[in-house]
């Protein structure tokens, strides 16, 4: 092989690990968004316009409302999605998190985050979580108050409660705009067509009908 050829291998390469960052780099200290402007979305991410630096205030990078749980669902799951719209001074830093709390026995259903890794730390609890790889095998454990674990990007996780009393987890992402797809909600609740659903799972157009309405996201 030349060494022009090794060069342009070599330059290709780090253009594609470029390419497959979670966000961009940012090009500046921080970005605190304009409320003045909208944001402008492009294929890739959201971009919020900067207001001037010498405007920005000490409150831009504090946030302060994950003191107390957030409001639970039927299903005993409570989550406070953190990211540049509720929390100015994270924007451009290719990070976002959240704070989920789950009642005695109640799930974080299998889901998965397309642009983001997360590392997720037991606050208080023992939940068992875990994700699967490609190959479908299961990497799970009960996890218990100050340990973490890490789900890679785009692999499916899960979590539930399986201690005796209210757990609180921590997620942090490499993205401010992770992404999150409920496997549940995405199947039965996105208007797949009902013969494909049957095909696949095996089900009866009865029992697809339920799992449909169970999953209506406008419900979930």
């Amino acid at each position: 092989m030349s060494q022009k050829l090794t060069v342009l291998l070599v330059i290709f390469s780090l253009h594609s690990l470029v390419a497959l960052a979670s966000d961009p780099d940012p090009v500046q200290d921080f970005c605190i968004p304009n409320p003045t402007y909208g944001a402008i979305r492009t294929a890739s991410f959201t971009i919020l316009p900067c207001k001037n630096s010498s405007e920005a205030t000490t409150d831009d990078f504090i946030y302060s409302g994950m003191k107390i749980p957030g409001k639970f669902s039927e299903t005993g799951l409570a989550t406070i999605p953190v990211n540049p719209t509720n929390f100015p001074g994270l924007n451009t830093l290719g990070m976002s998190f959240v704070r989920a709390d789950l009642k005695t026995g109640a799930i974080n259903p299998p889901h998965f985050h397309p642009r983001a890794t997360e590392i997720t730390y037991i606050v208080q609890g023992s939940v068992y979580s875990g994700f699967v790889d490609s190959n479908n095998r299961v990497y799970a454990r009960v996890l218990e108050k100050g340990e973490a674990m890490v789900f890679p990007r785009g692999l499916v996780h899960f979590q539930m409660n399986v201690g005796d009393k209210a757990a609180t987890v921590f997620g942090s992402f490499n993205s401010q705009n992770p992404g999150n797809q409920k496997i549940p909600t995405a199947i039965f609740g996105s208007g797949i067509d009902e013969e494909l659903l049957e095909k696949a799972f095996g089900l009866s157009s009865k029992q697809i009908g339920t799992m449909k309405r169970r999953f209506d996201p406008k419900k979930v």
